[in-house]
């Protein structure tokens, strides 16, 4: 277990880099499972100390997820009430930064019906589309962190006793979030600076398209004219910069919705809905999933898939090299957030319209006419590998080598 010292300093991270919270700024602690406790009440207090002007908290106990799952009738979960959306939508408009912990267990809906799983789901994400808004178009400030659980920390490192498992989460997690470094939060200002680099250089070479080489894997993914390539800080609403992921190693920006052609083969696992997905394979025409496969989880990506039209088809790209903390580790966290930026990925679903060039001011008719997918949901999966190439194509087809065996060339 961390010394109180060290998870001030971590909390000190999330509250500083990741929400970077303003004095007078409300802040909401989204779903944390009740065995983070004792460092939910450090971030409490640490919030305040920043200049919070209130901080709440809601509580989250997974295993009475799972019951509900196991019980509740169908008419009912497919139901959503109308006061949790008002009041998302009160604190959305009172500048509230809102932090999600996300510490699950990867196995804990195993074994549940996926039809009811996508039936909570999309109830859920249909009645929150405008609270989703908010946070799609950065208009709030919005980070999502982890910190370990007995059982996520268990599927990770199974032959150990829980104790022990979860003092080796805690140290992997540390390494991903610089926190082994002299000074943290200056390491991260650093990291930031260097992915926005990356960001500005493609964004000055405006291709037209990305070519993806792999085993398994042969995708060409069109860009809009539009396309905007974005780094880890985004700015909300009042003009104040924030980091939505920690750890965070990615650049990323939309494909062009009916642009997308070719098969696509997952490198890692998905943790999706308390349900791990292994061995997707989807094939693309003309930008919508004709064909999809899974060697485990197949019904619950089928459930993904068929959320609504929307969900057939992509709706962001990211570039993340093998070089990186993370992924060279070589450790599978059975966690997005983590996988995610070991890995270059794909996202099923609603693209963010801030990586259209003005697109947080577009209307939903124009977001559309200029390539960008919506849907209820956005999942990313894992295709990145040390086989991985990957060619940008210039409007006149010159083709540019970006990634050569998982890694940048530039």
């Amino acid at each position: 277990m961390p010394t109180t010292d060290q998870l001030h300093h971590y909390a000190e991270v999330l509250l500083r880099i990741g929400l970077h919270i303003q004095p007078g700024q409300p802040m909401h602690i989204i779903s944390a499972p009740l065995e983070t406790a004792e460092f939910v009440r450090i971030l409490v207090a640490q919030a305040y100390d920043a200049g919070a002007s209130t901080v709440d908290v809601d509580w989250e106990d997974p295993l009475s997820r799972r019951i509900r799952f196991e019980k509740e009738a169908d008419e009912f979960l497919a139901q959503f009430p109308q006061w949790p959306v008002q009041r998302a939508l009160e604190m959305c408009n009172h500048n509230t930064a809102f932090l999600y912990i996300d510490a699950e267990n990867p196995d804990l809906l195993a074994g549940i019906d996926p039809r009811r799983i996508a039936m909570f789901h999309k109830a859920r994400e249909t009645a929150l589309k405008p609270v989703d808004k908010y946070f799609m178009e950065d208009r709030v400030t919005w980070l999502v962190c982890s910190i370990p659980s007995k059982d996520w920390a268990m599927k990770m490192f199974p032959d150990e006793t829980d104790d022990v498992a979860i003092d080796k989460l805690w140290d992997v997690i540390f390494a991903t979030m610089r926190m082994n470094e002299a000074n943290p939060v200056d390491a991260w200002q650093d990291h930031l600076d260097g992915l926005e680099a990356r960001a500005q250089f493609l964004n000055g070479r405006h291709f037209k398209s990305l070519y993806y080489q792999a085993p398994g894997t042969n995708l060409t993914v069109e860009l809009p004219d539009l396309h905007f390539w974005q780094a880890a800080r985004s700015v909300n609403g009042q003009g104040h910069w924030f980091v939505a992921n920690l750890p965070t190693e990615e650049v990323y920006t939309l494909p062009k919705r009916e642009g997308v052609h070719g098969v696509v083969r997952s490198t890692k696992p998905l943790a999706y809905g308390g349900v791990i997905i292994e061995g997707i394979q989807l094939t693309f025409e003309n930008g919508r999933i004709v064909d999809y496969q899974a060697a485990t989880g197949y019904d619950t990506l089928q459930e993904l898939i068929e959320t609504d039209e929307g969900s057939h088809y992509l709706g962001e790209v990211a570039l993340v090299p093998m070089d990186s903390p993370i992924s060279n580790m070589n450790t599978l966290f059975y966690n997005t957030l983590f996988d995610e930026n070991a890995s270059c990925h794909l996202a099923i679903g609603k693209a963010y319209p801030t990586c259209l060039d003005g697109g947080k001011e577009m209307s939903k008719e124009d977001l559309e006419r200029h390539g960008a997918n919506d849907s209820l949901t956005h999942v990313d999966f894992m295709v990145g590998s040390s086989e991985l190439n990957i060619d940008g194509m210039l409007a006149d087809g010159t083709a540019v080598p970006l990634f050569r065996a998982g890694n940048w060339v530039i």
